[in-house]
């Protein structure tokens, strides 16, 4: 059994067991969080999709870290007139345990 959420503006194909990297949540670890935006469930005999959200359908997991990912450098520079910049980003996330897909 699989599902599709929608969270942080973007789409998650998740099952029972999985950990999946989010971009931040308002939870801390040992925290229970709950996705109610479910774009698409499936067990192993049916497919049922939502217009836009399956009704009565809900995914509950356990928030295990939070932490940034690794740094990522941007460099920008134009030839031959000694402009050179470097500046880094680290991308804020939260690592969930997908602990149950309830169905109603």
């Amino acid at each position: 059994m699989y599902a599709v959420i929608e969270t942080c503006g973007k789409q998650y194909k998740v099952a029972e067991g999985d950990v999946v990297f989010f971009e931040k949540l308002n939870s801390e670890a040992g925290d229970k969080v709950k996705f109610d935006n479910v774009v698409l469930v499936s067990d192993d005999k049916k497919i049922e999709v939502g217009a836009p959200y399956v009704k009565g359908v809900s995914v509950e997991g356990t928030v295990v870290a939070n932490g940034k990912a690794k740094k990522v450098l941007v460099y920008k520079y134009k030839a031959k007139k000694n402009y050179r910049r470097t500046q880094g980003h680290r991308q804020p996330y939260t690592k969930v345990e997908i602990n149950s897909i309830k169905m109603a």
